[in-house]
């Protein structure tokens, strides 16, 4: 074979094995890129923490000290809530709530309505009344993660971001939905015994029934409550009737009980 065509033939040969090994690394290239965010498992974080206003800056990244959470009647942090399409609003003077919708990591909040109770602070009426407004505007969302758990980013139209600290819900906690009690707690504590903790105050308590209708059909026995109520502070002469939640813990402590209750909402309340 003339020396020509040989050395013809070994280039071309070194040239198509240079250009297969380029498709492969291209190809592998492709492949193995960074991960994407599992959409769903993000939506699901999102409706398994709730999420307090702690910073809000605009486009230029300086602080919006009016966005700053006031101080409400009882402490509670400005809280969002995410579930089932439905945004809430807690720890202002009136509840708020408004729907949203999830496309990647665009974020849509309909218009926000309230409850329509009166409060004494006018600075905080018109806070709510802005943060209202201000919802809707939002427009993008991206959970990440911090040495102290997840943050909520969301982003609005003009530049500005808000961020939120996660706190897991109850059912993420005590890992189930709950079940629902109304119970009667009676205007003053009852002497009740323990065998560690001397001359204890225990809720005077009885649980009360409902229809469907939301009539009352009966009530249960007064009893020491040896637990306490999670969100609920008892007034003396002051008798409620509670919705709570009651999560079973799974372990159960030694000193504990096997059930936790959880405040949902007061439905009833009269001073004696």
């Amino acid at each position: 074979m003339p020396l020509n065509t040989l050395l013809s033939r070994l280039l071309l040969a070194a040239t198509v094995s240079v250009l297969s090994a380029c498709a492969m690394n291209t190809n592998t290239t492709s492949t193995t890129g960074a991960p994407t965010t599992d959409t769903n498992t993000t939506a699901s974080t999102l409706s398994a923490y709730h999420w307090d206003l702690t910073a809000a800056r605009d486009a230029n990244g300086a602080a919006q000290t009016e966005w700053a959470p006031p101080k409400t009647r009882d402490g509670a942090p400005l809280r969002l809530s995410f579930k089932d399409q439905r945004l809430s609003v807690s720890g202002l003077c009136n509840r708020l709530g408004a729907g949203y919708s999830l496309d990647a990591n665009k974020i849509k909040i309909s218009g926000a309505a309230g409850t329509m109770m009166a409060c004494n602070d006018s600075a905080l009426m018109q806070y709510e009344h802005a943060f209202g407004q201000r919802l809707p505007q939002a427009s993008t969302w991206q959970i990440t993660q911090s040495p102290t758990g997840p943050l909520l980013t969301l982003g609005f139209a003009d530049g500005a971001q808000w961020t939120l600290t996660g706190t897991p819900t109850d059912e993420t906690r005590y890992g189930g939905t709950g079940e629902i009690q109304f119970l009667e707690i009676a205007s003053q504590r009852m002497r009740c015994s323990h065998p560690v903790i001397p001359n204890m105050q225990c809720l005077r308590v009885r649980e009360v029934q409902y229809d469907a209708n939301g009539i009352q059909t009966g009530r249960g026995e007064w009893q020491a409550f040896y637990s306490e109520i999670e969100g609920y502070t008892h007034q003396p002469g002051v008798r409620n009737v509670l919705r709570v939640k009651r999560y079973e813990r799974n372990p159960v402590p030694a000193d504990a009980s096997r059930y936790v209750y959880v405040l949902d909402m007061v439905v009833q309340s009269a001073q004696e």
